[in-house]
């Protein structure tokens, strides 16, 4: 190319100063210019010398844009971004091109209308452009077309159907780009508008972009206006969505489960439950279970976002229960504690009503409830008087009573009857479980925006946190007798055994298993033997080795192993990462690539389409920032864009996930990291890069590890062992393989 050969030998010279960039600028039919730009001048003084150089009039209807695929118009703010090297062109100004689209959409020809719809559509992407159209009242213009477009080429859909889908999916996706920005409300839309956009979920089920687009507006509609829920949820069934995710397409499935997951989200407390019945009797779980957890595919990053959302809002119901307070005067909620008492004891010779009898029964009662673990004998009602987990713990003691009534009578008996205070007392642990698994699960807290740990387990049962319980109450049994834990003191007991057992549970969470009885596994290999033999070891691994030789020694070779650390997370850098774009409406997050350069001297990044699969080349990334410029690197609450955007900034995992990079007066290019990971490897290595000391967490436990092993390795045992400086030959291969089994 050569532009780009020009650039190259026009770089060789020194290098401009910093308020200066060399670009290439482009325009249709003529030999593309090269040009000094000084970052100090006017940007219309620019343009003015560009259309001077080219002998065109009235520079005022011109403007600058990036020549690459984005197609970005340049303008005062984001001209910092231009970079040595880029390639712009000139072009019509935003407002003449928006006020031309919106007269080219508006075409009598079919074809002309198509194909301004499709320029729409690649344009709305750009703010400056966005903000002129919509100041022509191109949405309102879009969403006429819409409402209206259908019945006017009705006639024409059966003879023309593909140009008619074509032109429904850009006159869709430019909408969706222009409300992307936040400029206009989305209060604005009428009802007909919204009938529309419904009818389309079900009318175009076989066309993927229509389909795409129609649920993410109807996503959008619901997450960010109240009186837009209510008229989407009158619109729009569960019945009318499940289909789409009986499916084979996971993108169509995603967009249905984010907009099932936004009308969950939105419902009112009082409607929230009879929704989740709603979504029981369609069958939800076990269709999502079948056709996406089960499907023969690997589910992307968006899918378990998703997923996760709907595992919580759903874990979300109990919240409710959890809060409440046992009322010791409500006789139904007595009625409850009765049951458990009959299910385990199931007297076999009731008194009677005859006189004295009622001092029997409450004898008798205050005994069972005893046996029960209770704290209250005779009132064990006041036990559920604490939020939480208030009711929420009774609901899962009787779940347990009446679907495990084998195991529950089994527990109750078997502590009830020893005598060496080595009992575990079933309702108190009860009680004390059922808290510990909502603080797990965390019940009650908004999903976060960036969260991806859904359980697959939790989606193979209509009760799953029931279940969970069950199979944990059992645990927790099983770990109280080999801690030969005492109820006398209980309060201790309970902190030491509950420590176990809340590691026990997360240990085997870590593992994702895929169903409840592979969960139960899981927690089969995890006995308290096997939690001290992993302490031990974990505890070998931070506290052994202190002896002043050893803590020596540890200092002496500390430096090699940071500069190991340090070259891995340069390597990193290298590779490179994939970072979304997060704004208002998290379905169309659009993606971004960042690496650093082989020698470490430049990041390079840009804007992908899509999630890569793999590494993104150097070349396909259109900007560069050099380390030189970078002033330093923030986190968390002093990035700018924690500053800017008020619903991010109150939640506590996006903040522990962001970072910037400051360069130059103003620059800033804002990462929110995929994972705590990424997180590490990212600004480990940029404080690597600038010379700093590489503070985070995964960097003190690799440090750890690393030392230990080297520490083991130099203590091992070798006198009088020669090693050798050139590994051992390889064996020749035997002369016959009759010794191999053949498995089959």
């Amino acid at each position: 190319c050569p532009v780009v050969l020009a650039l190259k030998n026009s770089s060789v010279a020194m290098p401009p100063p910093a308020d200066i960039v060399k670009v290439a600028i482009e325009w249709p039919g003529a030999f593309p210019k090269l040009m000094e730009i000084d970052q100090k001048k006017p940007l219309s003084s620019i343009i003015k010398e560009v259309c001077d150089g080219w002998s065109l009039a009235n520079h005022d209807q011109f403007a600058l844009q990036h020549a690459d695929s984005s197609n970005f118009y340049i303008t005062e703010k984001n001209r910092n971004e231009i970079k040595n090297g880029a390639i712009l062109r000139l072009t019509t100004s935003p407002a003449q091109n928006a006020q031309q689209l919106h007269e080219r959409i508006q075409s009598s020809s079919m074809d002309a209308k198509l194909e301004a719809l499709k320029d729409l559509a690649n344009y709305s992407r750009d703010v400056t452009f966005a903000q002129e159209f919509i100041n022509l009242d191109g949405i309102s213009l879009l969403t006429q077309m819409v409402e209206s477009g259908t019945e006017r080429y009705q006639k024409l859909q059966k003879i023309m159907k593909p140009c008619f889908g074509d032109m429904l999916s850009f006159t869709l996706t430019a909408f969706v780009e222009l409300m992307d920005h936040g400029i206009v409300s989305w209060d604005t839309f009428s009802v007909a508008f919204i009938k529309k956009i419904a009818s389309y979920v079900n009318k175009f089920a076989s066309d993927i972009s229509i389909l795409q687009r129609s649920l993410a507006i109807l996503e959008s509609m619901v997450l960010n206006s109240h009186d837009l829920y209510q008229k989407v949820a009158q619109e729009i069934t569960i019945g009318q969505l499940i289909p789409h995710l009986q499916g084979t397409d996971q993108e169509i499935q995603t967009y249905t489960i984010a907009v099932i997951n936004a009308l969950f989200l939105k419902a009112p407390d009082d409607k929230r439950q009879e929704m989740a019945n709603i979504l029981a009797q369609k069958q939800l779980r076990s269709i999502i279970l079948t056709h996406v957890i089960r499907a023969q595919r690997a589910i992307n990053n968006e899918m378990a976002h998703q997923l996760y959302v709907l595992q919580v809002l759903t874990f979300n119901l109990l919240e409710d229960r959890m809060m409440t307070k046992m009322d010791p005067q409500d006789q139904a909620q007595r009625d409850i504690i009765f049951e458990l008492r009959r299910i385990a004891f199931d007297a076999e010779s009731e008194p009677n009503n005859s006189s004295g009898s009622m001092e029997k029964r409450k004898s008798m009662y205050t005994r069972d409830y005893k046996k029960l673990g209770f704290i209250n004998h005779v009132n064990p009602a006041m036990d559920f008087t604490q939020t939480p987990p208030g009711m929420l713990a009774l609901d899962n003691m009787l779940y347990f009573a009446k679907h495990h009534q084998d195991a529950y009578i089994r527990i109750v008996l078997e502590n009830s009857s020893r005598e060496d205070k080595h009992e575990c007392p079933f309702g108190r642990s009860s009680i004390e479980l059922t808290k510990m698994l909502c603080e797990i699960l965390k019940v009650g807290e908004l999903p976060s925006e960036t969260c991806n740990d859904f359980h697959p387990m939790f989606f193979t049962h209509d009760r799953s946190f029931e279940e969970f319980f069950c199979i944990c109450i059992q645990l927790l049994n099983k770990t109280w007798k080999e801690m030969r834990a005492t109820s006398e003191d209980f309060n201790k007991a309970r902190k030491r055994v509950m420590q176990v057992v809340k590691e026990q549970i997360m240990r085997a969470l870590t593992t994702k298993p895929s169903s409840l009885d592979q969960f139960k596994s899981k927690l089969q290999n995890l006995s308290y033997t096997e939690i001290l033999k992993i302490r031990q070891s974990e505890r070998m691994n931070q506290e052994d080795f202190q002896s002043r030789p050893i803590l020596e020694l540890k200092e002496k070779i500390q430096p090699e192993i940071l500069e190991l650390i340090k070259q891995q997370r340069l390597n990193r850098l290298v590779e490179g990462t994939c970072f979304r774009k997060l704004n208002s409406r998290r379905r169309q997050d659009k993606f971004w690539y960042c690496r650093l350069s082989p020698n470490h001297k430049v990041l390079h990044y840009g804007d992908l389409e899509e999630s890569p699969q793999g590494e993104v080349p150097h070349d396909s990334l259109q900007d560069k920032l050099p380390v030189a410029d970078i002033k330093a690197v923030v986190t968390g609450k002093d990035c700018p864009h924690m500053k800017e955007k008020g619903a991010l900034k109150q939640n506590k995992e996006v903040l522990e996930l962001a970072f910037s990079i400051l360069y130059d007066s103003s620059g800033q290019l804002n990462f929110i990291a995929p994972d705590k990971h990424e997180y590490c490897v990212w600004t480990d290595g940029l404080n690597a890069l600038l010379g700093k000391d590489m503070l985070s967490d995964l960097t003190r436990n690799d440090l750890d590890t690393l030392l230990s092993m080297e520490i083991k390795l130099r203590l091992l045992d070798l006198e009088n062992i020669q090693i050798p400086d050139a590994p051992p030959p390889i064996p020749k291969e035997p002369s016959n393989y009759d010794f191999v089994y053949d498995c089959n």
